[in-house]
């Protein structure tokens, strides 16, 4: 068992399908070093009988990172819970939010909301497989349920089992009519549910996560609770992240430039081509760095025009930042 320095979860990037793989965790540890990050989720049937290494491998410089799995079995995310541990996971948090179609045919993710006693099940199981925090992540309730409701009965049910964190999605999620996409922007977020649940149930842990524009947003709309979860405004604008250290923990950031940034990422980037990977899956991280910038579509064209090709090296990445660079360093 690894041991673990101390982490915090005042800000954190929210496990994003397709998006929050070890390339992009590893582009935003470079922005930050206190944010804590969280993988894509991961299937706990894919972790027991799949690829493991290639599925959840990582390396230790992400530290800190968190795995999310996604499953409805208490024995299978407990065996799948203690693998991840064996990897180094500093926690490990179960998907009770994700609204998406592969999630509903596997009995996990959002529609979990409506099973809050299986829920308790699986993180009673998992905790008793591994020694690092199991927390939860999950909406405030799906279709027809009466949120306040829904979220308190889920919240009550799985802490009586010990998990005293949850970041918790302030919007409802529609299984039925909207699609994951939609569901991530149409359903009314309901930030002050989220803040009651808070003040009446003190002594837990409570992140905040959903529609979060931005940095500043994020630390205001979170006061008074826990800490905050940033999903795609961390994704498509990364150069929020730089300021995290400062605003939020107080101490130094890592870099002050964008072009700081990438000079400080480039030795990772030579490694994963040494080793044969592809520029482009690294890169495809990388596009909204500029976002607002002079020069920001020229940054987003060169990458996604000649990051793609057969062979492209870090001459491409020179061409892109040569395009945005000059105007770079007074950012």
């Amino acid at each position: 068992m690894t041991s673990h320095p101390a982490f915090s979860r005042r800000l954190s990037v929210a496990p994003m399908m397709d998006w929050t793989d070890r390339h992009c965790r590893a582009f935003h540890r470079v922005l930050t070093r206190r944010a804590l990050l969280y993988t894509e989720m991961a299937v706990d049937k894919a972790i027991i009988h799949g690829d493991t290494a290639r599925l959840i491998g990582f390396d230790a410089a992400e530290h800190p990172v968190s795995i999310q799995l996604g499953g409805s079995d208490p024995g299978e995310l407990a065996q799948a819970s203690k693998t991840a541990e064996g990897f180094g996971y500093c926690e490990i948090n179960l998907n009770v939010g994700c609204p998406s179609d592969r999630v509903q045919s596997g009995r996990f993710g959002a529609c979990l909301m409506q099973e809050p006693d299986l829920v308790a099940d699986c993180v009673a199981a998992m905790q008793d497989a591994v020694s690092v925090p199991v927390t939860v992540k999950c909406r405030i309730g799906v279709d027809d349920q009466e949120p306040e409701q829904a979220l308190f009965t889920l919240v009550d049910t799985v802490a009586a089992r010990g998990v005293t964190s949850f970041a918790v999605h302030a919007r409802k999620a529609w299984l039925k009519g909207l699609s994951p996409k939609e569901n991530r922007s149409v359903p009314p977020l309901d930030y002050a549910l989220v803040h009651r649940l808070k003040a009446e149930r003190p002594e837990l842990e409570i992140i905040l996560n959903g529609g979060l524009e931005d940095l500043d947003h994020a630390i205001n709309e979170s006061a008074g609770l826990d800490g905050a979860m940033i999903g795609r405004a961390a994704y498509h604008t990364p150069w929020i992240l730089a300021r995290v250290d400062s605003a939020v923990f107080g101490e130094t950031d890592p870099v002050a430039t964008r072009s700081q940034a990438l000079a400080a990422f480039r030795p990772y980037i030579a490694a994963c081509l040494d080793e044969g990977g592809r520029l482009h899956d690294i890169t495809r991280h990388m596009m909204g760095l500029y976002a607002g910038e002079p020069g920001a579509r020229q940054w987003r064209r060169i990458l996604s025009e000649k990051a793609t090709r057969a062979g492209a090296g870090l001459d491409v990445l020179d061409e892109a930042q040569a395009a945005v660079s000059p105007r770079d360093e007074a950012a």
